[in-house]
């Protein structure tokens, strides 16, 4: 299950990449920029500012899901089968369908359409989601085709998978960009609803084997930028090796309005990106852990 395949990726790994984003995450980041990657399903997604109010939505819809209340167009998720007639009918592209089933092959004839980019740029591809573990077999299936037609991958990943996935995908990833977001496993199980043991302890694994990786550390004001957070992720990135640098990713809110056509809550409107100063801030005390910290990939 695929949600999206981005080209001309730049943020995602060296030189040009395209970057393939699996749907399903075990995880549940309050502050997600991409909520239609949490579920492992197809779904709806309802841009109300292009509606017409035309109706075709209500007519083709079999199961009632589709109605009109006050003037609106709803859509009752429990009726909802997500079978993408209503997506079909919508001549004003209000409504798409988030996800669809795509074979190994039909994944690599869209990577290959790049490969004169990946070859001049030193790039490749980039296996992101959600949470690419996940789906293990269909990953390594991907990431096995790659390598023998001698395209670099990365895995982007939180970790958060049974070790025995990330040793059977990990021969064949040349990086890893590997997630860090709390120290403390009370702290990361309130903000992502899971305990991070499992996410450090495949790190360290990882680290051991010699795998390149780069730390992935989103920081979020008043979650994980308080420098208790900072000095821990530094010191526990510094007792490893293979660590090539941190990338800091600053809090942003351009993924907000997902959350309203996917009708949910976004949790965190009071939050805002992290100041200038504070980055700097912090990229200052975790050079004195790691030389390479950056702000962003590798654009």
């Amino acid at each position: 299950m695929i949600f999206n395949i981005m080209r001309y990726s730049v943020n995602d790994g060296p030189g040009i990449r395209t970057t393939v984003f699996f749907k399903g995450c075990p995880i549940c980041c309050k502050w997600c920029h991409n909520p239609e990657s949490i579920n492992f399903q197809r779904e709806l997604v309802f841009r109300e500012e292009r509606c017409r109010h035309c109706g075709e939505c209500i007519s083709v819809c079999s199961n009632g899901a589709i109605r009109k209340v006050d003037g609106r167009i709803v859509t009752l998720a429990d009726f909802c089968i997500r079978c993408g007639r209503c997506v079909d009918a919508c001549v004003a592209s209000a409504r798409e369908m988030a996800g669809s089933e795509m074979s190994t092959q039909q994944v690599m004839t869209e990577i290959c359409k790049d490969r004169v980019f990946f070859d001049q740029s030193m790039g490749g591809v980039t296996f992101s989601g959600g949470e690419p573990l996940a789906q293990p077999a269909f990953l390594c299936e991907l990431l096995q085709e790659c390598q023998q037609m001698g395209i670099h991958t990365a895995v982007d990943t939180s970790g958060f998978a049974a070790p025995a996935v990330l040793e059977s995908v990990a021969p064949f990833v040349d990086l890893f960009l590997y997630d860090l977001k709390l120290m403390d496993d009370a702290r990361h199980r309130e903000w992502t609803g899971v305990s991070n043991q499992l996410v450090l302890q495949n790190l360290q694994r990882l680290s051991r084997n010699g795998k390149k990786i780069v730390i992935r550390l989103p920081i979020i004001p008043r979650v994980n930028d308080d420098d208790e957070n900072i000095f821990a992720v530094g010191d526990f990135v510094a007792s490893l090796g293979s660590i090539l640098a941190i990338h800091l990713l600053p809090y942003h809110q351009i993924g907000v309005e997902k959350y309203h056509r996917l009708g949910r809550q976004y949790e965190m409107h009071e939050t805002k990106p992290p100041s200038f100063e504070r980055m700097n801030y912090i990229i200052d005390l975790l050079r004195n852990f790691l030389p390479q910290v950056i702000i962003g990939g590798w654009a």
